[in-house]
């Protein structure tokens, strides 16, 4: 297991993080995972054992159960909390109240209390913002971060699901008023879903920004259960939670070609997947989740694959973006501006 920094700090934490979003299954989250307290303390036991120092978990899951259960495997396991990095989020709607949801200074420290609460820790090492909140203005949302940071409830902050733009404008914004700024994105990235190369890698990289990727098996469609012959796994939360959104033509000729190198490497598909991600240019962490310890497994051997350039340039070009403007005026003009 490798260690990269996170953003411009000097925390390190390992190429992958362990998330928790299969922990619980209560509510809207049945579909994606049911796993119980016993199963948990496992599955973090096992990620921690091969190396794994951070793991990611939010407010919403399991409508806050995901957090009680990471909290009481912590304590089972008797781990401290200097040994590992916990990230959480704030933003999805936590009750019926009108203030309930959303990135308000309000709603911001009422949900840091209960996640620590509900964690059974005394601070928060990153917290993310969980998606864009249309009714708040991000210095609203800025200050109500800052205020959390400063009261030692939390100690860094991160991004979710935001374009790059308003990624740039929070942190000038936090600059400009001497506030933290954030240090990491979360995003959705996958083979079959690259999008996030456009603008927000190229502006990560630039500002010194962590990359976490979200989902890096297509929400279960790149696990291996899926081919053109197998539309519906029977076994995949795909079946009733089709999401994230992938053109899935493409999808099937991409796990095509991962078929094949997987099976020159002795490895599965979603090994090759999840090693195609942890290797691009700018990720730090790449979060995976388990139902099972099988599949923990198998995600953690994705560490170990070593692809040849052909493999990698076979899968680069199979999944590669059309061109999209202004990125394909940009490449084009730099035709002649270096020297040879």
């Amino acid at each position: 297991m490798k260690y990269n920094q996170l953003g411009k700090t000097g925390i390190l934490v390992s190429e992958l993080c362990l998330g928790t979003m299969t922990f619980g299954g209560k509510g809207y989250w049945q579909a994606v995972g049911q796993v119980s307290q016993d199963e948990v303390n496992d599955i973090v036991k096992t990620s921690l054992d091969s190396g794994i120092n951070f793991i990611d978990t939010a407010n919403a899951y399991s409508e806050g159960l995901s957090e009680i259960m990471l909290g009481e495997a912590l304590k089972k396991l008797g781990i401290q909390h200097y040994e590992v990095v916990i990230a959480t989020k704030v933003r999805i709607r936590m009750g019926p109240g009108a203030n309930q949801v959303g990135l308000s200074r309000l709603h911001i420290n009422d949900s840091v209390n209960d996640s620590l609460r509900r964690l059974n820790l005394s601070h928060i090492d990153l917290l993310y913002i969980h998606g864009v909140d249309p009714v708040t203005p991000l210095e609203e949302t800025m200050r109500g971060l800052e205020d959390v940071v400063r009261s030692g409830k939390v100690r860094y902050i991160g991004i979710s699901n935001h374009p790059a733009w308003m990624v740039m404008k929070a942190n000038s914004y936090a600059e400009k008023m001497g506030w933290t700024k954030f240090v990491a994105s979360q995003n959705y990235y996958s083979i079959a879903g690259r999008e996030i190369e456009r603008e927000i890698v190229p502006m990560a990289q630039s500002e010194g920004i962590s990359i976490m990727p979200w989902s890096p098996l297509a929400g279960g469609f790149l696990s291996g259960k899926f081919t053109r012959s197998i539309e519906v796994a029977g076994n995949s939360r795909r079946d009733s939670f089709d999401f994230p959104p992938i053109d899935k033509q493409k999808a099937y000729d991409i796990i095509d070609v991962m078929a094949v190198i997987g099976k020159r490497h002795n490895v599965s598909v979603a090994t090759v997947a999840l090693n195609w991600v942890i290797m691009q240019p700018g990720i730090t962490s790449t979060i995976i989740g388990a139902k099972n310890l099988q599949q923990l497994n198998d995600n953690i051997a994705a560490v170990n694959l070593q692809l040849i350039p052909d493999d990698m340039q076979q899968l680069i070009n199979v999944s590669a973006l059309l061109p999209e403007y202004p990125g394909c005026m940009v490449n084009r003009q730099l035709q002649g501006r270096w020297p040879a």
